[in-house]
């Protein structure tokens, strides 16, 4: 989760000291280390590569690898590395602030307040037209007594004023909160209740929301190169490259593919383990096994351990082919190769390599979400993805779920400079039309839901990072899944509190029930008047 960094270290009169966040300006240097939350948007200075967890920030589902002379975010988390930076931007300036700030200029006025606001006027027009035609015809042409006239238009007036109508449909939705809050939706608002019930689109973020938002390997497609090998060996190869405690987010998904993760080291003796590092961009464990005979496996970026394997070029032009179709699909590559160690000693090069396979890692979707899309379909709602992890990613997690890859980046539908193949539609028209946007800023969430608002959609928004927020707070309806940040919670108008979003559908089909009632009651005292 994202949040604010309380102290930070930085470099003051020449001497390192430990400050308050609060307290950095911009042009201070600041040093940033494993564990530590980014206090400011800053820039790298000369240093090795940074691993960030960004995930809250920008809805990337994995750490982006940061060089010097890039940028890091404010509430963004090192995972990797260590380096000096300098401070570009603090307090509202950062993107952590602006996402804020978007979040509080916003002012949101209910389609449910523009509804009884259109009745109110009504009645107002009613109970005018009314007493104008009782003075009229009572004064006027019956010269009917004065006191009489006036008891006749207190009359209208009084009952004109629908004075049981709030509380009969605040009473209605506060029972009907009750009802959602027992299905695992908390609202905050409740004319958010009769805001669902008509809402035609959801816009979701993809990154914890549809997806599990953590990474795993798809066993299908699993690439094996080296004849006599099977995938299960590839998995437990890799396995074997992997740390068994404080492991990043690969080697906890390669670990969590066995059927028990103690299988990793089970038979073997560990002699020693290198760890990744920016150069090498890879991990190996050189182990005995039962017989006394020394192995090693290593596992890594494909590049690295291609350069390894003793058959380089024979295998060059398939290996390249694979990482290009897994890229293709928004999946990630990594590689697993295989030597023995016949010297016997850790020091030793040992024999050549085997480039064994290439396992695929992606962040699964979770298990309800394609059965909840086909459902929103079916109620009339139109459900769209918002991401901020790449257009790739993004349409392989589109075609996983059934919800289409017609998807756009946003930042050149959105930016100052629109691209050429998707220029021949109005943008609106183009945003009504995509199954969902990839590479986004909180800025761009917001600006598709006001624009999918001003084509007169009643739009949702669900998400879970401090990106959501803005779009989460403009929205008719905002959703906050399960385990969402403070920020998002905060700006929402409903709260989930089961996993997934299943639970929105019967949110939905209680709220039409709800709002059926309060349609129900209001088209009566309509035509009572």
């Amino acid at each position: 989760m994202a949040r604010l960094a309380p102290k930070a270290k930085a470099l003051r009169d020449g001497t390192w000291n430990e400050l308050d966040a609060s307290l950095l300006v911009p042009g201070d240097i600041i040093s940033i280390k494993l564990g530590d939350i980014i206090p400011a948007d800053a820039r790298l200075l000369q240093g090795d590569p940074l691993k960030i967890d960004q995930s809250a920030l920008t809805g990337e589902s994995l750490p982006v690898t940061k060089h010097p002379g890039g940028g890091v975010y404010s509430g963004s988390t090192c995972k990797q590395g260590e380096i000096e930076a300098v401070v570009i931007a603090t307090g509202i300036h950062t993107f952590f602030g602006k996402a804020a700030h978007l979040v509080e200029s916003t002012t949101h006025v209910g389609h449910f307040q523009k509804v009884l606001t259109s009745i109110g006027n009504f009645c107002i027009c009613s109970i005018a037209t009314g007493m104008t035609i009782e003075l009229i015809v009572m004064a006027a042409v019956q010269h009917r007594p004065y006191r009489q006239t006036v008891d006749n238009l207190l009359v209208l007036l009084i009952g004109g004023i629908p004075i049981a109508m709030p509380t009969v449909l605040s009473v209605t939705m506060a029972i009907g909160s009750h009802k959602l809050a027992q299905q695992g939706a908390i609202t905050k608002r409740m004319t958010a209740i009769e805001e669902m019930a008509g809402m035609d689109v959801l816009c979701s973020d993809k990154t914890g929301t549809l997806t599990l938002n953590k990474l795993t390997v798809d066993n299908n497609i699993i690439e094996v190169f080296t004849r006599g090998y099977e995938k299960s060996d590839v998995v437990l190869m890799a396995a074997r490259a992997s740390r068994l405690e404080n492991q990043d987010a690969i080697d906890f998904a390669i670990v969590a593919m066995l059927p028990d993760p103690k299988e990793a080291r089970a038979g073997i003796e560990e002699v020693h383990f290198l760890p990744f590092n920016p150069t090498d961009k890879r991990t190996a464990l050189t182990y005995l096994d039962a017989k006394g005979k020394m192995h090693r496996v290593s596992k890594g970026a494909p590049e690295q351990i291609l350069n390894l394997a003793a058959n380089k070029s024979e295998i060059k032009r398939k290996v390249h082919q694979v990482i290009d179709n897994f890229a293709e699909r928004g999946l990630r590559s990594l590689a697993v190769a295989y030597q023995e160690v016949p010297e016997g000693t850790k020091e030793s090069a040992g024999g050549p390599w085997q480039f064994i396979g290439l396992l695929p890692l992606f962040d699964p979707p979770r298990h309800d979400s394609a059965e909840t899309i086909r459902r929103a379909l079916d109620l009339g709602v139109s459900v769209k993805m918002i991401t901020g992890d790449q257009l790739a990613i993004g349409k392989e997690t589109g075609r996983r779920l059934g919800m289409g890859t017609n998807m756009y980046p946003s930042s050149s539908l959105l930016g100052d400079k629109i691209d050429s193949d998707i220029a021949v539609l109005p943008v609106d028209e183009l945003i009504e039309q995509a199954d969902g946007f990839a590479g986004v800023f909180p800025e761009h969430k917001y600006e598709i839901v006001k624009r999918l608002q001003a084509r007169k959609h009643i739009c949702g928004m669900t998400g879970d990072g401090v990106n959501d927020a803005p779009a989460l707070k403009v929205a008719d309806i905002g959703i906050a899944v399960a385990d969402a940040t403070d920020a998002a919670r905060g700006a929402s108008d409903i709260v989930l509190t089961e996993p997934g979003l299943s639970v929105i559908i019967s949110a939905v089909l209680t709220s039409r029930a709800i709002f059926q009632r309060m349609k129900n009651y209001t088209v009566e005292y309509t035509l009572y008047l």
